[in-house]
């Protein structure tokens, strides 16, 4: 088991929910050695990503990539592997309020092919524009990626973390219409 980095800023509380982390999907897209992250505008500011977003009901984790890489590069992405499967937590402090928003991220990361562009597609609400860096300038911006798994995907495929997507199953329970 590995230990935390940090020491938690404060105890568990009990809760009468169950704790749900917000599971997400990220596109790792490189081409010649330059690495495709959208920038788009955040609470925090203008912020670099990987293209990528939120499962949402009714699909698998390989599908919410494809429609995400879509939505935000106005590409079509064609996974081939996934990366790897990431656990993050994000805390952002309101200064006009005594609480912060704590949230735990799930991360499926995919890389792949991009194909087709659709120049005519907008990109989605808040994103600004498509840029491609090196790895050096990925790893030289990194104060400005929206989450730390930026840089963690990005190595983890430069490593040759590679594993098949049949790792991943989605029970066909997940697409049936509620009656």
């Amino acid at each position: 088991m590995m230990t935390p980095p940090f020491e938690p800023s404060s105890p568990p509380q009990p809760s009468l929910t169950r704790w749900s982390p917000s599971v997400t999907v990220a596109a790792i897209i490189e081409r010649d050695g330059r690495f495709l992250l959208i920038e788009e505008h955040t609470p925090e500011g203008l912020r670099l990503n990987n293209p990528a977003g939120h499962l949402e009901p009714g699909e698998s984790p390989l599908e919410a990539c494809v429609r995400e890489a879509r939505e935000e590069c106005a590409h079509a992405f064609k996974p081939t592997h996934l990366v790897g499967i990431y656990l993050s937590r994000f805390q952002r402090h309101d200064a006009s309020h005594p609480h912060y928003e704590d949230v735990t991220y799930l991360r499926f990361a995919f890389a792949g092919e991009l194909l087709e562009h659709f120049p005519s597609q907008s990109l989605d609400h808040g994103i600004v524009r498509t840029v491609w860096l090196t790895a050096e300038e990925v790893l030289a911006s990194a104060a400005r990626h929206r989450s730390p798994l930026v840089v963690q995907c990005m190595q983890d495929l430069l490593r040759g973390q590679r594993l098949p997507l049949e790792a991943i199953h989605t029970d066909p329970s997940v697409w049936l219409v509620p009656q």
